[in-house]
């Protein structure tokens, strides 16, 4: 059977010799690759994993999380079998092209695939530090990815067609348009996302209001062509990332970090209810704590004006006179200076606005001292409770348009 073999390769002019050569550096080959692997997988990575395990460290656990080091020791497998091919092999021999081709795909693929789990390691790392927070480190990321897949591309086309990747680079510039089209998307992300990060407009985790998009809730994500917002009713919305620089956007932060969150409402006051305070009325609410030193400091500084000025006090349109208003107006700001739960250290005034055909409007601004929502919530509508409460102490009449019970008793008399 050997003679008949021997026979059949000779015909071909191929030497029994040769093919002992070629077997036997394939197996020397095959068998140096086995023990690498082995080596490496079942010693040097498990190792390094067991040491990540035990260890306190969280870097070391997001290294293996993402298979970095297999990757690296199956590229190192690759680079060793392209070393062995050019020890062992002729020169001549195509098995010896084939098996170098071989390995260097092997070894762009898996060079590549070590890249994305080294950038994934380090998007987790840095997303964790004050400054990766504020920096929308997904979409740069993503970015290198492309930049490095478009490189092991030409690469792995360079091999393929025996031609430098240099040929293939000077032909690119004549695709730049059609390369500018196809990835116009990630481009524009990418400069949205470096003047995002830059100005330091948006991280993850803000409070993002952006109507024209439907979006008001918290910012969740930030790739490289996409903004996603969870909003408050617990859809997600998804927002362009360059559209963050073309259009305009609210952005809560700077509310939250300060710690106050500002009430503004106004109270409708029907007009026909308000009049100067009488004597009664006055001593009334002097009775009240907060209003208390208001009252005796205006009614004395009053009465000296009016006595300077030697105001006829016959008919209460001369000289100055207290009215209900006012003292209302006097006893909101004090009770806002006096609740615990409004920041002091922010603006806090109550104001009168312009009135209209519905009544005049007395508005309320100040800031809370938390920026809890629902907490806001309800010190505002604890404000306003009391508020309405009140205003029958001081003779005021809310204005609002009448009701079918006001029809209803307007009929019966």
């Amino acid at each position: 059977m050997l003679e008949s073999m021997t026979q059949w390769l000779s015909q071909y002019g191929i030497k029994m010799s040769q093919v002992v050569q070629l077997t036997e550096a394939l197996g020397l080959i095959v068998l140096i690759a086995i023990v690498i692997h082995i080596l490496l997988h079942r010693g040097v990575v498990a190792w390094l994993k067991r040491h990540a395990e035990q260890s306190q460290a969280s870097w070391r656990h997001v290294l293996f999380a993402g298979n970095l080091f297999s990757r690296i020791a199956l590229m190192i497998q690759g680079i060793v079998i392209g070393i062995q091919a050019k020890w062992w092999l002729a020169p001549e021999s195509a098995i010896r092209e084939s098996i170098l081709m071989f390995v260097a795909l092997w070894v762009v693929i898996y060079a590549l695939l070590a890249l994305y789990s080294l950038l994934n390691a380090l998007e987790v790392l840095l997303s964790r530090t004050s400054i990766g927070r504020n920096m929308p480190l997904k979409g740069i990321s993503q970015s290198l990815k492309i930049i490095l897949f478009i490189i092991a591309a030409l690469l792995i086309t360079s091999v393929l067609i025996g031609k430098s990747p240099l040929i293939l680079l000077s032909g690119v510039g004549a695709m730049t348009a059609v390369i500018m089209l196809v990835f116009k998307d990630p481009i524009l992300g990418l400069v949205a996302g470096v003047q995002l990060s830059a100005n330091k407009m948006l991280s993850v985790g803000d409070w993002l209001e952006m109507p024209k998009y439907g979006a008001d809730g918290a910012v969740i994500d930030i790739s490289l062509t996409t903004v996603k917002v969870q909003n408050w009713d617990k859809t997600i919305t998804t927002i362009p990332t360059y559209a963050l620089i073309s259009d305009s956007f609210k952005n809560w932060k700077g509310m939250q970090e300060s710690g106050g969150r500002r009430i503004k409402r106004s109270v409708l006051i029907d007009a026909s209810s308000i009049h100067f305070l009488s004597e009664r009325e006055i001593e009334r609410l002097t009775h009240a704590q907060l209003l208390e030193p208001y009252i005796k400091q205006k009614v004395e500084e009053i009465t000296a004006y009016n006595r300077e000025h030697q105001v006829d006090d016959s008919t209460p349109i001369n000289g100055r006179r207290l009215t209900n208003l006012g003292s209302f107006r006097a006893y909101l700001e004090r009770y806002l200076r006096a609740h615990p739960e409004i920041h002091q250290h922010m603006t806090l005034m109550v104001r009168q606005l312009a009135p209209t055909h519905e009544g005049v409007a007395l508005e309320l601004y100040c800031f809370t001292a938390t920026t809890v929502w629902v907490e806001y919530e309800r010190i505002q509508s604890d404000i306003f409770d009391h508020l309405y409460a009140v205003l029958p102490e001081f003779d005021l009449r809310v204005s609002q348009a009448p009701t079918g019970s006001d029809f209803r008793h307007w009929q019966m008399h």
